[in-house]
């Protein structure tokens, strides 16, 4: 789908409410692939490759508002005036965006592992922080340093292992980004923040952090529940910034009652 002169890979399956999905910082739409499946059974699910990732368009610069321009954009060209948004890390700091831009097309908002400002992406962060055991390592090796801190202390070899093949999946598909592509996409993420406009978001809200993740930790979480006024928050207590494979089924049941049952707002 060409959106503004840009071609953006968009899948949309099922039927039902629309729910715009949005995944992380160098990651695609395989990665949503298991709540893709399970949540177009109870809505029209459109996913969409963020510009600079999988099959779309990955141009040399581009900005935070950039993707919320495409997301906007997308949801012109399907002729979408409201839809849920669903975004996970990156793809949470892009719905929100799309939340505060456009608050009237938004129907119900769903923040994972999120966060609502940074100077830097949390990924640029925590690669800072840990800048002295990854000196001299190439970028494949801090990816996989950076990789590990993302779980849990609990959680199982198999399921990091699902990782691992995530990532080689990726290359096999030609969706793996360049260092120079995945430094753009970090750039992109520089210096936003969107606590001063976060109560203009008019959508009842859930925002899920996992207990122990080491890049959006639940603080941040809790930030945007205080600030949206018709927000609610939970705490997977076994993951940490990988909850889709951490606790896939809580995380999908949860979404799936928020979506069906949350009450819109009364005033």
């Amino acid at each position: 789908m060409n959106v503004g002169g840009t071609e953006l890979h968009v899948e949309d399956h099922g039927h039902g409410p629309p729910l715009v999905m949005l995944h992380g910082l160098g990651s695609n739409v395989e990665w949503l692939r298991p709540e893709i499946e399970q949540l177009s059974r109870i809505r029209r699910v459109i996913a969409l490759d963020s510009r600079g990732h999988g099959r779309s368009d990955r141009p040399a610069a581009y900005t935070l508002a950039d993707h919320v321009s495409d997301v906007l954009g997308v949801m012109d060209a399907l002729g979408l005036e409201r839809a849920d948004v669903m975004g996970t890390s990156m793809g949470s700091y892009v719905a929100q965006g799309v939340a505060i831009r456009a608050p009237q097309r938004v129907s119900k908002l769903v923040l994972v592992v999120p966060k609502a400002s940074g100077t830097t992406s949390s990924v640029a962060r925590l690669i800072g922080e840990h800048a002295a055991e990854l000196e001299g390592k190439s970028n494949d090796e801090v990816l996989a340093f950076i990789g590990g801190l993302m779980f849990a202390p609990t959680t199982s070899p198999e399921v990091r292992a699902r990782r691992d093949q995530g990532t080689q999946r990726d290359m096999e598909l030609g969706l793996s980004l360049t260092p120079g592509q995945f430094q753009a996409a970090n750039r992109a993420l520089e210096g936003f923040d969107f606590r001063p406009e976060l109560p203009r978001v008019t959508a009842p809200t859930l925002v899920i952090s996992g207990r122990h993740d080491p890049l959006n930790p639940p603080a941040e979480g809790e930030v945007i529940a205080r600030s949206i006024p018709y927000a609610r928050m939970v705490v997977l207590e076994r993951s940490g910034h990988l909850p889709s494979l951490e606790e896939p089924d809580e995380l999908v049941e949860i979404i799936r009652d928020f979506l069906q049952q949350e009450p819109a707002p009364t005033s």
